[in-house]
């Protein structure tokens, strides 16, 4: 039985195991998720999370190494952000249609609901860009502040491209030390199935039917709104710009997008993503290598959606009308926040705090969508890296035509 079998057996057994529990057993749920399901999904989570920082630097080196021309790579660095803002917005623009058209929110629910959410300051955007150079490589790696170590890694490989022969030793060790990284993610992934059943298995306990048929209409909202997006946006992107059928792509990165669903991180999955496009899609490795952490870092899209969604829910929530202005401001707030608050724990929470501010919405409104964010932040994640393997998709058919014109 193929991986990506074992793993989609493994989340509907842990649906039907957590929502049991949840309905039949909640007491006996909790030492169970305590010393099984939790450890469970940590072990996993851990597993494929210690290879992030090693991969992304040797990732990143190799990719920038072998693109060598400073030309090149900054032709398929801004092919790659423009991509990424674009498909931001057009997600944006299709959450935000859909939830004035669906109108989940009902107005007075807020007194429904006890939760608090007191949201951390985001940090400013020109600040984000000015912390993107390392003071300390060393304290970056170890503390995993993934744009700064992605910028060090281009500089390395810059310099490794340049010095050629000096350093051809260093750059085999790079090679090596890829090779060892891609080699533990084929290790740590046969962990998937276990992984994945415990996660959703922990989650589904946890939270129940109840809080999802609260807030259904919000969730019904948000879920339509990926896979438009998905099925629209990137499956008529890869069609027209890779010349691929979209089928052979969803199907080939399929088993990625299980592991994102199982694990809510796109940067944790991003060992499994990188694997995946390399080896069923078809991308090299020099561009897999460039593209896909930094869209694991910048890119996200399920994210931007789950603000737009949300930013109409409480507006509706709450009784307050949104100019034509208001909407700009979320879309350019929204797209500037994907990039600006990259790396900063909690992220969706604090870009949502951010996108209801500039439009001058009760940050308040957050409790309203956390009792379901962590189902929707599995859904999300899968749209996120699903954007990077579709970027990098399509900057790679363009350089292999590139490619090609030139020897002709």
């Amino acid at each position: 039985m193929s991986l990506t079998k074992k793993i989609i057996i493994a989340l509907i057994v842990g649906i039907i195991v957590g929502l049991g529990f949840n309905v039949f057993a909640p007491n006996a749920f909790v030492p169970i998720d305590t010393y099984a399901l939790t450890p469970l999904g940590q072990l996993f989570l851990k597993l494929i999370t210690m290879l992030v920082v090693p991969l992304v630097f040797f990732s990143i080196v190799l990719g920038t190494a072998g693109v060598g021309d400073p030309k090149k790579l900054g032709r398929i660095g801004s092919r790659t952000v423009i991509f990424f803002l674009i498909t931001t917005a057009i997600a944006l623009i299709i959450a935000l249609s859909l939830a004035y058209v669906i109108q989940p929110g009902q107005p007075g629910l807020m007194g429904e609901e006890e939760q608090e959410y007191t949201p951390s300051e985001a940090p400013p955007v020109m600040e984000t860009f000015l912390n993107m150079i390392p003071s300390n490589p060393v304290a970056a790696m170890a503390s995993g502040d993934m744009l700064q170590i992605i910028v060090f890694a281009v500089f390395v490989g810059l310099a490794l491209a340049n010095l050629g022969d000096k350093t051809k030793g260093v750059l085999k060790l790079v090679e090596q030390g890829n090779d060892i990284m891609m080699y533990l993610v084929t290790v740590a992934m046969k962990f998937a199935p276990i992984g994945a059943f415990a996660l959703i298995a922990s989650a589904l306990g946890k939270l129940g039917l109840d809080a999802l048929s609260s807030m259904a209409m919000y969730v019904v909202t948000i879920v339509l709104a990926l896979f438009v997006h998905s099925i629209v946006t990137y499956g008529g992107a890869i069609a027209l710009l890779a010349k691929m059928n979209p089928i052979q792509f969803f199907k080939g990165f399929f088993p990625a997008m299980t592991v994102a669903f199982s694990t809510s991180s796109s940067n944790a999955t991003l060992p499994v993503s990188m694997k995946t496009a390399q080896e069923n899609l078809g991308v090299s490795k020099q561009v897999s290598s460039f593209v896909q952490p930094l869209g694991a870092t910048i890119n996200m899209d399920g994210t931007a959606i789950m603000q737009g969604v949300a930013t109409i829910f409480i507006a509706q929530v709450f009784g307050v009308d949104l100019t034509m202005g208001d909407l700009v401001m979320v879309v350019i707030t929204a797209t500037l926040a994907s990039i600006g608050t990259a790396g900063v724990p909690g992220v969706g929470m604090i870009m949502l705090a951010m996108v209801l501010q500039s439009v001058g919405l009760p940050v308040e409104g957050i409790a309203l969508v956390l009792a379901v964010d962590r189902i929707l932040d599995m859904l999300r994640t899968a749209v996120n890296i699903t954007g990077d393997a579709a970027a990098a998709v399509i900057i790679d058919r363009s350089e292999q035509k590139r490619l090609e014109k030139a020897g002709s």
